[in-house]
């Protein structure tokens, strides 16, 4: 997906995704934490010669560079984004299309998809996103990655993500992230997911 400098428009209304996600809960996470990631990519790059560059290619150069200020931003700004595409008012459910086929295929069943993904966030220590992307060889992986991390620096090809960093679900489920893990099942974006497959 093709994500810009500058803070994007939510794919749905704030109260869109009540009770899982609550209104307040966007307007601290996306309008407060998001937006600030945003701000503080625009000061990094003005006047630079990534002022023009995508922010993937931010993201990748900033790594490899080791300027951790850049790419936490960027990435950060990148990670957030396609967080949002993966939920969806109307999603939940059974997955469907092509997304279906790879989770059956690589993880024997969506149930057994389901419960490796649940842990691998809930496991996670710290702040994070459990993410499930694409290999090179085209078999899907979960993949639990700290802070800003994202499977672009690795050559992987971003399907779904959920954002377990503390105030993704703080004001709604206090420190119970097992319950927001439980609820992004009623709004996970299997469209979403088939659009990102290679």
């Amino acid at each position: 997906m093709k994500i810009e400098l500058r803070l994007p428009q939510l794919p749905y209304e704030r109260n869109a995704l009540n009770p899982i996600i609550t209104e307040e809960t966007f307007d601290y996470h996306y309008g407060k934490h998001h937006s600030a990631y945003v701000n503080n990519l625009q000061n990094l790059v003005k006047d630079t010669s990534m002022a023009d560059n995508k922010v993937e290619q931010i993201i990748v150069e900033a790594y490899h560079n080791g300027d951790s200020g850049l790419f936490n931003n960027a990435a950060q700004h990148w990670n957030h984004t396609f967080f949002w595409h993966s939920l969806s008012p109307d999603g939940g459910g059974h997955p469907n299309g092509k997304i279906r086929e790879l989770i059956e295929r690589d993880f024997s069943s969506f149930e057994k998809f389901k419960s490796q993904f649940s842990e691998t966030a809930i496991r996670l220590f710290g702040c994070g996103w459990a993410w499930l992307a694409q290999n090179e060889q085209g078999s899907l992986e979960i993949i639990p990655m700290k802070e800003a991390s994202t499977p672009l620096t690795d050559g992987k090809a971003p399907i779904l993500t959920l954002d377990v960093w503390e105030h993704a679900y703080y004001i709604d489920y206090r420190n119970a992230r097992p319950k927001f893990v439980e609820g992004f099942w009623d709004i996970i974006n299997w469209d979403f997911a088939n659009e990102n497959l290679k």
